[in-house]
């Protein structure tokens, strides 16, 4: 059912003519989800975020556009799309995300036109990120971001680099390798980036080895259960007694279902599409994936709750829930939870040994 006082906010960002305008429409919406969070569904508050993250960032790069016009650089001499990795290409933001990006334009038809595109996409990459950052999104740590050279090409530069991460599986090469299976079109020409997905499930069957490298990065985080069901919560320092829901319960199933998606050929990067696309592909049984689903979405849940800690002011992004808050009812859900996730990485190592002989 449409909401009429949601697809008008939709419309004053893509009418916002400034980036103040942008930063207050978000400031307000943001405080708005973080005080339904307690009461709606949380694939409900995740979709209507990571809408209005998209549409930030749509409006966003309409206006980096038109300060380059202001600079005499004119409009981008070929068609491009801005991509989104990460939790932004798995539509899984929460309040406070960083920015996980890329540029690819199309090729250029003669000289003249690829010199023009060397010129404008990087300072127009560039104008893009420092505007998202004044609307309260900090660069990426690991530089997946589009103001890097290395991730603003042409779809012929960007063709041949994931051939080349296909062609040497270091640790690092496969890292990038998984980055980009999250990738995803934000704005812009969505054609080139299906180009990209073509070349990277096309090298994906041409180079079956490259799975085993994929799986042993794919287990290194473990969920924090143990043995005996118990919670391994964080043993020493200032976060003692805390559960890392980020590393200890939602990246291990991120991991886990982006491998066996990539493995079947599933192009969604939706973690919870990737589960029903693999029961619809018959490579998760119905049980499995009611399982898989009601465990991620509480894991998105608790993830996003752990992003509202406010330390000095400023939002809290380690993903950590504090050991005051894993209360006796709250250990009861979060453990079947966990023992989902538990399962289903276990499948995934299984599948390693099994097919590679691996540890």
């Amino acid at each position: 059912m449409l909401n009429p006082a949601w697809e008008k906010r939709l419309l004053d960002i893509a009418g916002a003519e400034d980036l103040e305008q942008l930063r207050s429409i978000r400031e307000q919406e943001q405080s708005r989800l973080a005080t339904e969070l307690s009461t709606s569904s949380a694939e409900a508050v995740v979709e209507t975020l990571n809408e209005l993250h998209d549409a930030l960032i749509a409006q966003a790069l309409k206006l980096a556009e038109n300060d380059l016009a202001r600079l005499g650089l004119g409009a981008p001499p070929v068609p491009y799309t801005y991509m989104l990795y990460g939790s932004g290409g798995r539509f899984e933001q929460t309040l406070y995300s960083d920015q996980d990006s890329g540029l690819v334009y199309a090729d250029a038809s003669n000289e003249v036109e690829d010199e023009r595109c060397r010129k404008f996409f990087p300072i127009f990459a560039e104008t893009v990120v420092r505007n998202l950052i004044r609307l309260g999104y900090p660069p990426c740590e690991g530089s997946v971001i589009a103001s890097n050279p290395e991730w603003c090409l042409s779809l012929r530069d960007w063709e041949k680099k994931i051939d080349n991460w296909f062609a040497e599986p270091s640790w690092e090469n496969v890292r990038y390798l998984l980055i980009a299976a999250d990738g995803r079109p934000v704005s812009g020409d969505r054609n080139l980036a299906d180009r990209l997905q073509d070349r990277f499930y096309t090298d994906m069957l041409n180079r079956p080895i490259i799975a085993r490298r994929m799986m042993e990065n794919t287990i290194r985080h473990k969920v924090l259960v143990g043995v005996f069901g118990q919670l391994l919560t964080e043993r020493y320092g200032e976060n003692a007694g805390s559960l890392d829901i980020k590393y200890g319960a939602y990246i291990p199933m991120v991991n886990a279902f982006r491998l066996l998606a990539i493995q079947a050929g599933i192009r969604e990067t939706s973690t919870l599409k990737r589960i029903n696309a693999l029961r619809k592909a018959d490579l998760l049984a119905e049980e499995e994936e009611t399982e898989a689903y009601e465990a991620f979405s509480f894991f998105l849940k608790l993830r996003l709750l752990a992003t509202l800690a406010v330390e000095e002011g400023q939002p809290g992004g380690a993903g950590k829930i504090p050991a005051e808050h894993i209360t006796k009812e709250l250990k009861i859900p979060l453990k079947k939870a966990l023992k989902a996730g538990k399962k289903i990485q276990r499948r995934v190592q299984r599948e390693l040994q099994h097919r590679f002989g691996g540890r």
